[in-house]
């Protein structure tokens, strides 16, 4: 499926602005604090593109929940540890026989769409058509090794299949494709923007991270953190290529992909730079309202 042709839209006070979220895993909590800002600058935009965590966070919003809800919503399914464990054992598709009978097997493998149902608002609509700000969701197909990119049709199987990252979560059979984590092809996605606002702004998780200690990493982190590097190497040559009008990168470097259980440490350290990222917002709106 294709995004819908959206003309660019103008806001009652000036131009018009739509929002890229990128994929990061637990980082990706930060894009919470940058819908905040946007909330309190009376500036919702008119599109959103996300990618994995982007898309999550992203279609919660599109379906019409203020930023803090979301907050409040995250700060909740991620207080209690045991809860949260108990959540993803429900998830698990995978068995530990599978070491055993399926050629080494992930015996931790998730189901995604079982996941979002178990950390996503309840308020998502079941369809794209009904969100109240048009989304698109990239997935990667990974038989054809291309983007996908959804805008349309069934809203759940699109995210999940978005934040299917491979080691972590099944991949997802939808639409008469296999479908795996969007951040393979696409990781910050404000290129599906360009033609539907006048003020195109990015969301970068990826950035940074350097461990200061040289030790080797686990199993997981060294999976987890070798994606983050090629996703960040993706997006660092989408920008030499053509920038976003505004690239903002929340200071999220010191947590890890898999951070869900530091939300609230992740939210704060974001939540540092919301004046900056205001104010780079309201400059950039005032230098396109003068060109």
């Amino acid at each position: 499926m294709k995004p819908h042709a959206l003309a660019p839209r103008r806001g009652a006070s000036g131009p018009s602005l739509a929002v890229a979220l990128g994929g990061g895993g637990a980082r990706g909590l930060a894009h919470i604090v940058v819908l905040e800002a946007l909330d309190e600058l009376g500036l919702p935009p008119c599109a959103i593109a996300g990618t994995s965590m982007g898309a999550i966070v992203g279609g919660a919003y599109a379906s019409g929940l203020r930023a803090r809800e979301i907050r409040a919503f995250v700060g909740s399914a991620f207080r209690n540890r045991s809860q949260v464990m108990a959540n993803l054992l429900r998830a698990r598709v995978g068995r530990f026989s599978d070491l055993l009978f399926k050629g080494g097997g992930n015996p931790v493998l998730l189901d995604a769409i079982t996941c979002l149902d178990l950390f996503w608002p309840a308020a998502a609509p079941e369809t794209f058509e009904d969100l109240k700000i048009p989304l698109s969701v990239v997935a990667t197909d990974f038989h054809a090794c291309e983007q996908v990119v959804y805008a349309s049709g069934p809203l759940a199987p699109a995210v999940a299949a978005s934040m299917s990252i491979p080691g972590l979560f099944r991949p997802i059979d939808f639409g008469g494709r296999v479908l795996v984590d969007g951040g393979a092809v696409n990781p910050l996605p404000y290129d599906l923007l360009f033609d539907r606002a006048d003020i195109v702004v990015a969301v970068d998780v990826t950035f940074g991270g350097r461990m200061r200690e040289r030790k080797i990493p686990t199993s997981f982190g060294a999976m987890f953190g070798t994606a983050q590097i090629m996703q960040g190497s993706i997006t660092a040559a989408k920008i030499r290529l053509r920038p976003p009008d505004l690239l903002l990168r929340p200071p999220v470097a010191r947590f890890s992909v898999l951070d869900f259980l530091r939300a609230t440490q992740i939210l704060r350290h974001a939540e540092v730079a919301k004046d900056e990222m205001k104010r780079l917002v309201t400059q950039t709106l005032e230098e396109k309202s003068r060109a």
